[in-house]
């Protein structure tokens, strides 16, 4: 194990470098214990199950392989989202991994994660006027609308490529936009240019 790398973090690292060459059923307790240098029950005392092991290595993904960049505007946040649909494309086993992730029952905390309260910081800052539970509404919509779990379903489902889409993800954005949000005659110009008919 690496210096200054502490053992989650390096089990995690361990079963992602793993997905590189096995589907995620075919990774083991001992091997990453193995791989890390840790006894197949240290693995175990971190991730007490499959669905703890599959939601932290889909969080460690999303964090290196997948980051969405700051965004403080709608138009910010699609094209973060059309960059990511992009690299989904480019590591389609870890984007379903992390798809995967998002279809179970969470097994940590019910707190809403960072992207979230991103999206509903961007609302609130450009949207001052809408309350707080048509924040939240929105930004669950955009996140689920920028997932891995989204993704996965307009390719395996429509067999449609990252930037078909972003266009779907467009469309929807604006769709969602202009059923909860007031937005002035400027802004909806900007997410309608943005999103084809």
């Amino acid at each position: 194990m690496a210096e200054g790398v502490d053992t989650p973090t390096a089990i995690l690292a361990s079963a992602a470098a793993a997905l590189r060459e096995n589907p995620f059923d075919d990774i083991s307790y001992r091997t990453l214990g193995d791989a890390v240098g840790v006894s197949e029950r240290t693995v175990y005392r971190h991730f007490p199950t499959r669905s703890h092991l599959l939601e932290g290595v889909a969080g460690w993904i999303e964090s290196t392989e997948f980051p969405l960049p700051p965004f403080v505007t709608i138009d910010q946040f699609q094209d973060a989202a059309r960059a990511r649909f992009l690299a989904f494309d480019s590591s389609p086993a870890f984007a379903f991994v992390c798809a995967r992730a998002a279809s179970i029952s969470p097994t940590g905390e019910p707190e809403p994660t960072f992207f979230t309260r991103a999206l509903a910081t961007m609302l609130a800052t450009n949207h001052p006027s809408v309350n707080e539970r048509d924040r939240r509404r929105v930004a669950a919509a955009l996140r689920y609308f920028a997932s891995a779990q989204f993704w996965a379903r307009m390719r395996t489902g429509f067999e449609m490529s990252a930037p078909a889409i972003a266009d779907v993800f467009e469309r929807t954005v604006a769709k969602v936009l202009g059923d909860v949000l007031i937005l002035t005659d400027t802004e909806m110009a900007g997410v309608s240019r943005r999103a084809p008919a």
